[in-house]
């Protein structure tokens, strides 16, 4: 009997880790940078390749990191909320144009408009790698200090920029 027993608990704890997680949502990947200075970075700009941008010249503002690339299909269901945003000024939304041809997003911007403050150049993806990107679009908010606020992983909807990232801007604009 005994012997029966032990596979069977074994098979039910397996099935209860198995119920848990399908309740989970997998956008929700707990970034180990929350709370951690956003690390540096000098990339060349997508307009003018020939000046570069660093991290720390975005310090002592709140801003959005916006990871995008013109072959991403989720980056252009979430860019008019992006536009919006930029038009209301609530806040400055700098990208960060990953894995992509400097021709290929220029066009892409041309075609859907360009949200963005100012946009820099991953192209090999280190930077990325960086900041924990797990694919494209990704979505940081950074304090003046240049501290990592919140991430998001995919694309931005109303709900989650009115809900969770444009309170949090607001809080630490003050």
């Amino acid at each position: 009997m005994t012997r029966h027993l032990i596979p069977l608990l074994v098979f039910v704890v397996i099935v209860g880790f198995l119920w848990a997680g399908l309740s989970l949502n997998p956008r929700e990947v707990p970034s180990p940078l929350i709370g951690k200075p956003a690390p540096e970075f000098a990339l060349p700009q997508l307009r003018d390749g020939g000046n570069i941008v660093r991290a720390a010249d975005l310090r002592g503002q709140v801003w959005l990191l916006n990871v995008f690339a013109s072959w991403c299909t989720p980056c252009l269901e979430e860019h008019p909320y992006l536009v919006d945003l930029t038009r209301r000024n609530l806040v400055p939304v700098y990208g960060l144009n990953y894995k992509d041809q400097r021709s290929a997003a220029l066009e892409w911007l041309g075609r859907h408009g360009d949200p963005y403050a100012g946009i820099v150049v991953d192209a090999e993806g280190r930077t990325g790698i960086e900041y924990g990107v797990y694919g494209v679009p990704e979505t940081f908010v950074i304090d003046k200090l240049g501290v990592i606020r919140f991430k998001h992983i995919g694309p931005l909807t109303p709900h989650i920029l009115n809900e969770e990232i444009l309170p949090l801007v607001r809080k630490l604009q003050t």
